[in-house]
């Protein structure tokens, strides 16, 4: 859907797939080279990411100098990441695409433990899309880092959307993050 949105606008989604080097045997560190050569061999005019992608950008962000678009950011979470693991190694997780739950490799969750790209403000606008009931990471959670960022100090011109009835897919939100893409690219003097 953004593709198509973002396309009359002269913007180009550049999404790799972050499976790396599987589903199964992710491993973030190569998350984040990936997202930081596809930036280096055709540079963005702005970084997003969702999810756990969100977790990806601000990391490539710390490569590429380039304003922020955070979608249901997992932003906060890495306690989770290992205090509500089940015993054993692999561990089965729901899996969107497949529409099922696949194994993945316990040593990624015990990595996710240690991710700290939220724990500053990244130095760039930033701005952050947030359904309240997202029943994956928790808006209160988010919101949360938000504060924590803001009395850090985030850079002129980021922005905090909330979007009340929003779960963690934003699909039916689909235009609002397009639209914040766009004022991201423009906020870095690219135009449109």
């Amino acid at each position: 859907m953004l593709r198509e949105l973002l396309a009359p606008r002269g913007i180009e989604l550049d999404a790799p797939d972050l499976n790396v080097p599987s589903f199964e045997q992710l491993d973030f560190d190569a998350m984040v080279a990936l997202g930081v050569a596809r930036g280096r061999a055709n540079p963005p005019r702005a970084i997003a990411g969702s999810s756990l992608g969100a977790l990806v950008a601000l990391s490539v962000a710390k490569e590429i100098d380039k304003p922020l678009v955070l979608i249901a950011p997992a932003l906060g979470i890495a306690k989770r990441w290992t205090g509500e693991l089940p015993d054993g190694d692999p561990i089965r997780v729901f899996n969107h695409a497949r529409n099922e739950k696949v194994p993945i490799h316990r040593a990624f969750f015990e990595r996710m433990g240690r991710v700290d790209a939220d724990r500053h403000p990244p130095a760039r606008p930033v701005t952050v899309i947030m359904g309240r009931n997202d029943e994956s990471v928790g808006f209160d959670n988010v919101e949360r880092v938000w504060r924590e960022w803001e009395e850090e100090g985030l850079a002129p011109g980021s922005k905090f959307v909330e979007i009340p009835d929003g779960d963690h897919g934003l699909v039916e939100h689909a235009g609002v993050i397009a639209e914040e893409i766009v004022r991201n690219v423009r906020s870095d003097g690219d135009g449109e």
